[in-house]
């Protein structure tokens, strides 16, 4: 019997499972393409601490394997990396959709820095990261408030991602339909 293709989706801050639309579309739509798909709800969602949310994934993840996709959403993008560089060293994925990644933030709130120094400030190893995985998609919004179109740069310098840049999907909390991260499923 051949293995489930599978999709886990990692919102971002203070999101949910349900926080956006376009997670409600891909629900819909990535079945259609013989995947299922899982969407977690990460925990203490608005003071997120690396630890605690590459902890769930590791509990909540029973087997990747390379028909296994993750998209991730914003910090979610960043769990997804720390989670890969912990993987097993022989473990192959198919590939990661980022939408709104980041390394660095802009325009953060004074309470909001304090919780975002150690995702922005604990370095990730590229390296081990690609030893799991060499196909990134990395979505980006031109009027972001939170992520500058500089991030873009960096991963394509660390990661080798194809760069898709948008004009006016902000931080993609209102965004309906992503239909690239479709495309690049396969």
């Amino acid at each position: 019997m051949k293995n489930q293709k599978k999709v886990y989706l990692i919102h971002g801050w203070g999101g949910s499972s349900k926080s956006e639309p376009w997670f409600d579309w891909l629900k819909k739509e990535i079945p259609k393409k013989d995947f299922q798909i899982e969407i977690f709800d990460m925990p203490d969602t608005d003071n997120p601490k690396i630890e605690k949310w590459v902890k769930y994934l590791e509990e909540n993840i029973k087997d990747v394997d390379e028909q296994t996709y993750f998209i991730g959403h914003s910090i979610g993008c960043q769990t997804i990396l720390r989670y890969l560089e912990k993987l097993h060293k022989h473990k192959r994925i198919a590939g990661c959709v980022f939408v709104a990644p980041w390394f660095e933030l802009i325009n953060l709130e004074p309470e909001e820095v304090k919780i975002a120094h150690p995702w922005i400030n604990s370095r990730i190893d590229f390296e081990r990261v690609l030893d799991h995985c060499n196909k990134f998609l990395a979505i980006f919004s031109k009027n972001d408030p939170c992520v500058n179109v500089d991030e873009a740069v960096k991963f394509k310098k660390n990661l080798d991602a194809k760069i898709i840049m948008k004009k006016n999907e902000e931080h993609f909390n209102e965004t309906k339909k992503i239909p690239e991260i479709l495309e690049f499923i396969k």
